[in-house]
């Protein structure tokens, strides 16, 4: 019984010293953006309707970002299945619109549009054009570009 009532009375005093003991634990806030200036290549190589709806909210949502607003410089480069993100018949055109005049750069890899025979001219006529997709990921990245492939 002694032993019963020592190990009550020791769990109701370590009721009474959480709570104090938990306001010393350091609250979580994320990362600090110590820069003043980040630069994000967005990947995309996929032309499902999920992916590339999450891809373009991914990119909307680190321009919202209080940490990076006004830091941080953007680039979607788009190979592969991706392209269908800027063909003339996809409903992307005002969510492109919108992120190119927020500063994101809107790339098409070139080796896809031969591969495919796809005609630039069936894409939207404000996205830029790289020889190819990998070379810009691998040059983006060397000039400390994170790389982005949601």
């Amino acid at each position: 019984m002694r032993n019963f009532l020592l190990i009550l009375s020791l769990f109701v005093c370590s009721a009474f010293f959480s709570p104090v003991m938990a306001q010393d634990t350091p609250v979580f806030t994320g990362a600090k953006a110590t820069k003043k200036h980040y630069k994000a290549l967005y990947v995309l190589n996929n032309g499902e309707e999920k992916r590339i709806n999450g891809c373009l909210r991914n990119i909307k949502n680190a321009l919202e970002d209080p940490r990076l607003k006004g830091k941080l410089e953007v680039e979607l480069i788009v190979f592969g299945d991706g392209v269908a993100v800027y063909n003339k018949n996809s409903s992307y055109e005002a969510t492109l619109k919108a992120l190119q005049a927020k500063g994101v750069v809107l790339a098409q890899c070139e080796n896809t549009l031969r591969e495919r025979k796809i005609e630039k001219s069936e894409l939207f006529d404000f996205i830029n054009f790289v020889p190819s997709g990998n070379g810009e990921i691998i040059i983006r990245q060397a000039e400390g570009w994170a790389i982005v492939h949601p």
